[in-house]
């Protein structure tokens, strides 16, 4: 394995050589709409665990987004343990000096798989932007294939554009959602969490009208979209994730003044119900036939966002 001092001084050329590429692992995204089940069958759950390699796996929680950090990281200790992963282990990134330490960084780079607690993703990226921690993630799923999970505000995080607030409103309006800048893994969408039960399609809708080159992501609760890297999607859990293309919209919303309505035409919809693959490969076990449209909104999903730091 690459120490930290090798794979932190990576040229960023280097990681997209074919040499290289063929001896990483293909990094995989959970994005968990929240809520998830941690007491009963915890499906969404144990499959992270495999995604990271299984019980033998190196899992590592950051619970930085969290009011009560402490309590977060015990929580999914204690599920990790159960599922009978023995090496599970926080990375404490209380403050900013925190997210610059050898120690957090070591333990980022040692890590099969990440898992992002929920909480408030706006105080997470306060504390790692522009940190080593925030390049080390980074290095950890580009260059060495972690697993990278995260639920409810560990999800929205996921995402370059980052949806950071805003009221479920029951039809869009203009400036009703607040963007901010994410992680940056999930390069071509805007993600947003507990998407049916809090019925905010309207609030996804305000924020694509922002950014209408973004798909939009919604992902209901105890539901994950697995995203593997340049391959296929996966929808695991008992809701669905709702796929919204308004790349080819027309909207008033450079002609309008804030709160005002939005008019949005042409928007494209796609509802993923739990249990179905969609894969690049029309051959790839249990894949499911997809329109020209969906199939373009997939590849978007999967591709490859840059490293960041």
């Amino acid at each position: 394995m690459m120490n930290r001092r090798s794979l932190l001084s990576l040229p960023l050329g280097l990681v997209w050589t074919p040499s290289f590429a063929q001896a990483r692992r293909v990094g995989r995204l959970m994005i968990i709409g929240g809520a998830e089940d941690k007491l009963k069958d915890r499906i969404i759950l144990q499959r992270f665990v495999e995604l990271c390699g299984g019980s033998g796996s190196r899992i590592r929680v950051l619970s930085a987004a969290s009011s009560d950090p402490a309590s977060a990281w015990a929580t999914y200790r204690s599920v990790f343990s159960e599922l009978g992963v023995g090496d599970c282990q926080p990375i404490p990134i209380p403050d900013r000096d925190a997210a610059d330490s050898s120690t957090v960084t070591d333990l980022i780079l040692q890590a099969d798989g990440i898992f992002i607690s929920g909480g408030d993703q706006r105080r997470l990226m306060e504390l790692i932007w522009e940190t080593e921690a925030f390049r080390a993630l980074h290095a950890a799923f580009h260059l060495r294939g972690c697993c990278v999970g995260g639920t409810s505000a560990g999800a929205a995080v996921l995402s370059r554009n980052m949806l950071v607030q805003g009221e479920a409103t029951k039809l869009p309006e203009k400036e009703v959602a607040e963007l901010d800048i994410g992680l940056g893994f999930v390069a071509r969408a805007i993600v947003d969490q507990h998407f049916s039960e809090r019925g905010r399609l309207g609030r996804l809708l305000s924020a694509l009208a922002q950014r209408p080159q973004m798909l939009g992501v919604g992902v209901d609760e105890d539901t994950a979209l697995v995203i593997e890297r340049g391959l296929g999607i996966e929808v695991i859990g008992r809701g669905a994730v709702t796929i919204v293309d308004g790349r080819s919209m027309l909207s008033n919303h450079d002609r309008i003044d804030e709160r005002e309505r939005l008019e949005l035409l042409g928007v494209r919809l796609h509802v993923l119900p739990s249990g179905h693959r969609y894969s690049l490969n029309p051959k790839a076990l249990q894949a499911r036939a997809m329109p020209t449209a969906l199939l373009e909104a997939v590849g978007l999903l999967v591709e490859s966002g840059p490293i960041r730091g």
